[in-house]
């Protein structure tokens, strides 16, 4: 049986201040928490004994069995599944990211957690390694956004810093930076590079004027058919999948 501390200390995980004072995620879900194990260091892993005899060595410093009942009291999920695991924070660094080696993608007030989780799977898709934050971005360790990355932050790496003074030096660095924005240029016709920075903004007001007057290569998504009227712009998560696809379709070549 899970002790009621047990599932105190897991449930104060959902606020990013006890996830900063222990240094820890949740992660929920049979494959995402399998997947999981191998990358992080596991703290305390609670599952059905039918889950665990699935998974051989299990690494983790404490691990319960426990019931369905168990699982729900402690689990963030409407559906829980049969495990649920308290997962140590990766120790993640900016200097791992270089946009002159590789294409990074650089998100500025993204407020979703399901927005930034399906980009970190985007960017996993794509082959980006790398996403570097405004720190007022949605944190990548809440329940809701590890839910949402499917497991994919066992390949991609989320950095937080000061957004515009990054760009600043990288711009200084001649490191292509790109947005998009209605007056840039047809991303199907442009040049694009296989190296260098996409910025996507926030969901309601996109990228943040400060940081527009560093992009150095501006991008427009057209619709289709040009003339005819649409909706005024796309999700977030779809304008990234739509720029990275384009990005590794042409493999940095003009259109």
């Amino acid at each position: 049986m899970l002790s009621k501390s047990k599932v105190k200390q897991i449930r104060s995980l959902e606020l990013k201040k006890f996830r900063n004072e222990l240094n820890a995620f949740v992660a929920e879900g049979n494959k995402l928490v399998a997947d999981m194990l191998h990358a992080f260091e596991c703290d305390l892993l609670i599952a059905k004994p039918s889950w665990m005899a699935t998974q051989g060595d299990i690494s983790a410093k404490e691990l319960l069995e426990a019931d369905d009942e168990d699982i729900r009291k402690a689990s963030f999920l409407k559906n829980p599944q049969d495990v649920l695991a308290v997962f140590k924070r990766p120790a993640w660094t900016l200097e791992e990211a270089d946009p002159a080696k590789q294409l990074i993608i650089a998100l500025d007030g993204i407020q979703d957690p399901g927005n930034l989780g399906t980009i970190i799977r985007l960017a996993d898709w794509f082959g980006i390694e790398h996403i570097v934050c405004s720190q007022d971005t949605a944190d990548v360790f809440s329940p809701k956004t590890v839910q949402a990355t499917m497991g994919a932050l066992v390949h991609v790496k989320v950095h937080y810093t000061d957004l515009p003074a990054y760009l600043q030096t990288q711009a200084g660095k001649k490191i292509p930076l790109y947005g998009t924005f209605l007056d840039g240029e047809n991303m199907y016709t442009k040049e694009l590079s296989e190296t260098g920075i996409i910025i996507m903004g926030n969901e309601g007001n996109g990228i943040r004027p400060d940081i527009e007057a560093l992009v150095n290569e501006k991008l427009y998504i057209p619709n289709y058919p040009q003339e005819r009227e649409t909706s005024e712009s796309l999700n977030v998560a779809i304008a990234t999948a739509v720029i990275c696809a384009e990005f590794r379709r042409r493999g940095g070549k003009a259109g």
